[in-house]
Order: structure tokens, then C-alpha cells, then sequence
């Protein structure tokens, strides 16, 4: 096995024709999909960004894999020993695996892969993907491959869709092989992301298009122009009023929960945001109903815990509606902080997500009733992902979060040395939970505990959570087969022309 570190810069690409065309035969043809993102990385171990993610979905394959029902199902593996106090995972590796590069999928490069991943391969310094950190070795024994945990953990399996990658190829982020339906085909800046049919794909007769394209088009209404001019197919994250625009007869539009968490964040480090008063008086001067009326025309669930409904029972219903907006009790609140005549504060909202831009201006105009004086700064998606995210370099920001349709997923990035709590929220007791749940195997006892971190986490006034956005995508009629999933997926597998 050659254990090589991966650059994570992409080098450069041939771009390919990106026009949309049909198929008289259901299969074949191109499909376009629209979007306002532009990628980052292609690396899928180190990928952040949920736009980056929802593109390679279609190239990258784990272990395990989750379909449109939010159920985890065996990928290439087909099947999972779990030991009795979680400390050991035996997968059973499926056979017939070919990477995209010709090459057949082994042991050896599941093996290279979890290790790479957890940061175990010679002079890495960490973990890649930080959920699989406790993870101390990984062997392969005939078609098995067992990993050993440091702790007992009854919650990793979700975190096992991580991507297999072939053990020989030296830039994974310039070279992006895996075993997904489609095979990475080109990235021309600004333009698209073009990816081939896998003719070599180990699910007979998938994927049933030759190509996919995703566009990039400058904003929601650049792309609203082109879905209805033909040239492009799918369009998803559209909101209300432009969906309500599309001709019928032309487009299927399509409705599902997305298990997002917008959010309102808050600097808890910055001042005058880490004073829980404060942060309190932002909860309470803001509606949520108003909001998902400007922004998405009614079609998003309220929130007011850092937990989408869609994770059912793990969410608590009891907590719903504690931050009724109340402008008095905010400016109580401001007053005993020391902010009788309220604050200047910005929002950074990255400019591609025209609903977290509309969130913003709804927010500037509810907070000024309090006295907060907003100014927003709209910003370019690569620059929010380094600034606003990565080097958490803001006061307040709007954003959506996704996670895997698991609740350790939703809530462990609350973590206080989590690389991904960019709120820079910290509660003891958080930690403590959540270091306890992965021991946990009885999911009453596992319920009770994610209850009471969103407890804790309403008392601390982390953030505000505002909504989980219904995801609307329109699908032209031509075309059968797209599925949506309550998770920033775009899966194009199974679409085909009519």
C-alpha cells in the first residue's frame, strides 16, 4: 500500500460542453443542474462545504450510504459486526468493486482509506474527518476489515458513508476517483462541474444518463432565467415566489424537509455576543414565523433549538416556542448587560444564498426595534468559508447547516474543540454529554441526553435558530427519477429522460 499525503489544492482541468440535451430512449443524455455555489474541494476527506459535498455524492461511495428515506444502508460493505461494548467494527468488504480508474476496489484501499481519514497514515498530524479520531487501527483479514476504537462508541456507523478511495492515487483532491455512478469529468471555474456515467458501476444497469452537469450560475435569478429557457434541467433550493413562477406543464416542483438548521449565529466570543444577556435579547427580538414568511413564503419549519423536528423522537418538542419575540424583555435584557441604548453589530452572509441575504435584511429590520443596529456584509462563498467559518473571523453570520440524518451528527459540532464549532460555543456539561452518548447503547438513556443538551444549549442563548428551510427543487418534466433527500444530496443515479 503506498501511503502517500494528499495535496489539497486542485491543479487544474479540461473543461467539457455543459449545453443540456435529451434521450428518445430514457437512457443516455445529459442532465444539468443548476447551481449558486462555486466548488472548493474535491478532496471528499476533507471537504467542508455542503455544496461541494452534495456534487461529489454521485463519485464517492463509503461503507455505508444513506438513500432518500434517510436510512443507512450497506455500500460497499454489505454487512457490519458491531462488538457488544462498541469498541469494534468487522465490515464485510463487497466483491466485484471497481474504482473509476479501472482498478479493482480491495481491502487494502478501505483500509488506506479509514486510515487516511482517521490520520493515521505516516505523517499525517490528525484526524481528516474529526468524528473518526478514536479510531487507533484498522487491519484487513481475508474479505473483512475490522477497526478498533480507543473508547466504546455506539454512534460511528453513520460516520462511516466516509468515501473509499484507491490507495495509489497521489492527489485525491486533483484526481477525484472513487466508485459512484458517475466518474469526475471536469471543473472549469465559474462555469461547471462535469461529471461521466460509470460504465463500470457495481449496481447493474445505474447509473441511466451518459452526463451530468452542475452549472454554476451567478445567482438564484441568473439560474431561474436559464431553467426556464431549457438549459437547465434541475434547480433545487429555489424559494417560494420563483418557484411559483415556473410553468407546470414544464416543471415538477418538488417539496421536502431538508433536516437544515438555519441559524443566526453568534460569535459567542465576541463582544458584546459573549455575554449570555445579550445573546438572549437577539433570541427574543426576532420572529421566526416573519422570517420564514419574507424568506420562504411560509414553506419552512420554525426552530428554536439547534435540531431539526426531522430527527424525530431525539428532538425535543417541549422546547418549541420558548423564544417568542417580546422587544421589551429584549430591551430589559440589553439594559441589565449594559446596553440600555442597544449596539452596532455586523452580518456576514455569503451572497450566493439569496434566502440567507433575505434573512439578514428581515433581521436587520426586527432588531433595530431593540436598538441593534445592523450593517450586512455580503461576501463571496469562498471568502465566508475562510473567514467567517474557518477562521472565525465575524460578529454574526446566517447560514444553513447540514449534517448526516443522525443527531450525534446535528449536535457534536457543538463540541467546545470542535474544528466545526465556528460559534465558538462552550458548556461543560455539553462536553460531558456528549463524550457520554457514544458510550450509551440504551437509545432512551441516548434521548434523554440530546434533550438536555438542547435544554442547556437554550439557557446558554448559543445562537438563534431560526428554520428548517423546506427544500424546493424544480425538476423538468422530461425527465423521471430525481429523488429528494432530507439532506444536502443531489443524487442523479437513478434519473433518467421520459
Amino acid at each position: 500500500m503506498k501511503h502517500k499525503l494528499i495535496a489539497l489544492m486542485l491543479a487544474g482541468v479540461i473543461a467539457l460542453g455543459t449545453a443540456a440535451c435529451t434521450s428518445d430512449s430514457g437512457n443516455g443524455g445529459t442532465v444539468t443542474v443548476g447551481i449558486t455555489q462555486e466548488p472548493s474541494v474535491f478532496d471528499p476527506h476533507t471537504m467542508v462545504a455542503a455544496g461541494d459535498k452534495e456534487i461529489m455524492f454521485n463519485v464517492f461511495e463509503g461503507l455505508y450510504k444513506f438513500d432518500s428515506n434517510g436510512n443507512l444502508n450497506p455500500c460497499l460493505a454489505t454487512a457490519v459486526e458491531i462488538s457488544d461494548d462498541s469498541t469494534v467494527y468487522t465490515f464485510d468488504i463487497r466483491e466485484g468493486v471497481k474504482f473509476h480508474n479501472g482498478n479493482d476496489m480491495t481491502t487494502d484501499d478501505v483500509v488506506y482509506s479509514l486510515k487516511r481519514a482517521a490520520g493515521l497514515l505516516d505523517g499525517q498530524d490528525g484526524a481528516l474527518v474529526t468524528d473518526l479520531d478514536g479510531i487507533t487501527d484498522v487491519t484487513a483479514d481475508g474479505n473483512k476489515v475490522k477497526v478498533t476504537l480507543d473508547a466504546p462508541n455506539s454512534e460511528l456507523l453513520s460516520y462511516f458513508t466516509v468515501a473509499i478511495i484507491p490507495d495509489e492515487v497521489a492527489d485525491i483532491n486533483a484526481t477525484p476517483v472513487g466508485t459512484g455512478p458517475f466518474v469526475f469529468g471536469s471543473y472549469t471555474i465559474g462555469q461547471d462541474v462535469t461529471l461521466l456515467r460509470n460504465d463500470n458501476y457495481w449496481k447493474s444497469g445505474l447509473p441511466y444518463i451518459d452526463k451530468a452537469v452542475f452549472k454554476i450560475t451567478a445567482d438564484m435569478d441568473a439560474g431561474l432565467i436559464e431553467l426556464q429557457n431549457g438549459s437547465i434541467d434541475i434547480y433545487p433550493y429555489l424559494t417560494t415566489d420563483r418557484a411559483n413562477q415556473l410553468d407546470p406543464a414544464a416543471f415538477n416542483v418538488l417539496k421536502k424537509g431538508s433536516n437544515m438548521v438555519q441559524i443566526f449565529a453568534l460569535n459567542n466570543k465576541v463582544k458584546p455576543l459573549d455575554d449570555q444577556r445579550v445573546r438572549e435579547a437577539i433570541c427574543y427580538a426576532i420572529s421566526r414565523d416573519d422570517i420564514i414568511s419574507v424568506t420562504m413564503e411560509g414553506a419552512g419549519e420554525p426552530l428554536t433549538t439547534a435540531m431539526s423536528p426531522a430527527m424525530g423522537s431525539y428532538y425535543d418538542t417541549s422546547l418549541d416556542g420558548t423564544y417568542t419575540r417580546d422587544i421589551e424583555k429584549a430591551k430589559a435584557l440589553l439594559a441589565e448587560a449594559g446596553y440600555p441604548n442597544g449596539f452596532d453589530i455586523t452580518i456576514t452572509v455569503p451572497s450566493n444564498y439569496l434566502v440567507h441575504v433575505n434573512t439578514a435584511v428581515e433581521l436587520k429590520s426586527e432588531l433595530a426595534a431593540a436598538g441593534i443596529n445592523c450593517t450586512i456584509n455580503q461576501v463571496d462563498w469562498a471568502t465566508w468559508l475562510s473567514d467567517t467559518y474557518t477562521d472565525r473571523n465575524y460578529e454574526t453570520t446566517v447560514i444553513a447547516l447540514t449534517s448526516n440524518y443522525a443527531p450525534y451528527d446535528v449536535l457534536n459540532r457543538y463540541q467546545t474543540d470542535n474544528s466545526g464549532n465556528f460559534i465558538n460555543y462552550s458548556n461543560a456539561r455539553v462536553d460531558e454529554i456528549l463524550a457520554q452518548i457514544p458510550l450509551e447503547t440504551d437509545d432512551a438513556v441516548k434521548t434523554g441526553l440530546y434533550h438536555e443538551i438542547l435544554r442547556l444549549m437554550l439557557d446558554d442563548a448559543a445562537s438563534c435558530y431560526i428554520q428548517d428551510p423546506a427544500n424546493t427543487v424544480a425538476v423538468s418534466t422530461k425527465i423521471s427519477g430525481y429523488n429528494l433527500y432530507p439532506m444536502y444530496v443531489q443524487d442523479l443515479s437513478e434519473v433518467k429522460f421520459n
